[in-house]
């Protein structure tokens, strides 16, 4: 939670405009089955820079079974250091292990780096929701991104 609450005075990457706690936050961990969903934890020098999780997209249903959101947070002390980079990597590779075919992500259109993140593995624009976020009083676009698991995959480094 100290990663995830860090980005929330940034504006930039979440959508909660106050921190979390744990103890909000305990039924979404549990809901994260590692054979499924999982909860993936990148370390740098023996701490937890980051971590990304895998989520049920459109609430679980059905029919979106092989389709998962893709969450990512990097510690501001460990980024610009690949660990983003390999998480996202590790999710491409392993995500048909999981039964996925599609993944998606959620950016607001003013967060370059994610931006850049997704789009440097062939994810796709494939929404964009104009001033559906307001932060501090500003109006935030929402852009969502996908990648197909079944196409070819950039090759991924740290």
């Amino acid at each position: 939670m100290e990663i995830y609450n860090s980005t929330v005075p940034t504006r930039m990457v979440t959508a909660d405009t106050e921190p979390v706690s744990v103890e909000s936050r305990r039924t979404w961990f549990r809901e994260h089955d590692p054979g499924r969903y999982p909860i993936w934890v990148a370390e740098d020098g023996g701490e937890i820079a980051g971590w990304l999780s895998l989520s049920p997209f459109y609430d679980g249903r059905p029919a979106y079974h092989a389709t998962a959101e893709v969450g990512v947070y990097v510690s501001e002390n460990h980024r610009r250091k690949g660990l983003g980079r390999w998480l996202v990597g590790e999710t491409i590779r392993r995500g048909p292990e999981l039964g996925l075919k599609t993944l998606t992500a959620g950016a607001f259109a003013h967060n370059g780096p994610s931006l850049r993140l997704f789009e440097s593995f062939g994810f796709e624009h494939w929404a964009h929701f104009p001033k559906v976020a307001e932060l501090d009083g500003i109006e935030r676009d929402l852009v969502v991104l996908g990648l197909r698991l079944d196409g070819p995959q950039p090759p991924v480094s740290r």
